[in-house]
């Protein structure tokens, strides 16, 4: 009897012992161990915020096509058909990246040179060149920045011509590495006082007499879906003309010519505005501001009236 009673205790202790350490079934009696791999979820997240970080860090090499600059059949305009004297001057930057808060041209007997005014503390430095060349150029050929009293970075550089294609690199202050840009510095955007002789043709020099007329008119700028019907109507009364502009929608709600706002009239699903030319065969400045965005934004656009197409 008692052999039997040992016999059962044994097998019972063993039984337990092979329940308490099974894998496939129970609970073990060990400290669970924290898991220390990757999750699947957690793997495709972190490659994808890899992906966004080389994107982010490569950005700024791939924007130099981003925007297009200056205009077709644009020619130099070099110091010598300038007046001497201190201009503010828009910027066409190839990278939306290089965000140039305002510039001012100045021309002297020596040529030119620009403020390039950046609103941010992102670049160290600018070299008049490609990016390539900036790399190997001496140090003290690189142009640093002045501060002005709004704490903006004032970058000084010579300025070759307006209207015409410039590279420039610039050391961005937290990566340390080039990033080439191509400017046009914006012949258009001058006042009329900054240039020695007349830009444009006016009705005087044309021989056009008062009276009215109809002439062929090209619009630029914006994003190139905005549109004027051509040819425009035109008056000319002592001596001053005046065009019809009509816009391919009803979108426009202002126009800005030479500093002057113009109202429009709404006709058959056109914006409509009566506009001073300033000229003709020339790039006219002029502003118009759209509704068609969830606000309103004033645009900037050129419109170029022919004098070989009046009649």
């Amino acid at each position: 009897m008692k052999k039997t009673i040992i016999a059962l205790s044994v097998l019972t202790a063993l039984a337990l012992t092979s329940c308490g350490s099974s894998s496939s079934s129970g609970t073990s009696s060990q400290p669970a161990t924290p898991f220390t791999g990757t999750t699947a979820a957690a793997s495709a997240a972190a490659t994808s915020a890899a992906e966004s970080t080389t994107q982010a860090e490569t950005t700024e090499h791939v924007t130099a096509s981003q925007n297009e600059v200056g205009y077709e059949g644009m020619e130099a305009v070099t110091a010598e058909s300038l007046n001497a004297g201190d201009y503010h001057i828009n910027v066409d930057s190839s990278s939306s990246m290089f965000k140039i808060a305002d510039c001012i041209l100045h021309v002297g007997n020596d040529g030119m040179t620009a403020d390039i005014i950046i609103g941010s503390k992102s670049y160290d430095a600018l070299y008049m060149g490609t990016e390539d060349e900036a790399e190997s150029a001496a140090e003290n050929e690189r142009i640093t920045y002045t501060e002005n009293a709004e704490g903006q970075s004032v970058f000084t550089v010579p300025v070759e011509a307006l209207d015409k294609e410039i590279q420039c690199a610039a050391l961005s202050a937290k990566k340390q590495e080039w990033y080439g840009r191509t400017l046009v510095f914006r012949a258009d955007s001058l006042p009329d006082e900054a240039f020695a002789a007349s830009r444009y043709k006016t009705p005087s020099d044309l021989g056009i007499a008062d009276g009215s007329y109809k002439v062929g008119v090209t619009l630029e700028g914006g994003s190139g879906r905005a549109s004027v019907q051509s040819p425009a109507e035109l008056a000319v009364s002592e001596g001053a003309a005046y065009a019809k502009i009509v816009w391919s929608s009803d979108k426009y709600d202002k126009m800005v010519v030479q500093e002057k706002e113009y109202a429009p009239e709404i006709i058959d699903g056109h914006s409509v505005f009566e506009i001073p030319v300033t000229g003709f065969d020339f790039k006219m400045p002029v502003s118009a501001e759209t509704t068609a965005m969830s606000e309103p934004h004033m645009i900037d656009y050129t419109l170029y009236f022919d004098s070989s197409t009046i009649e």
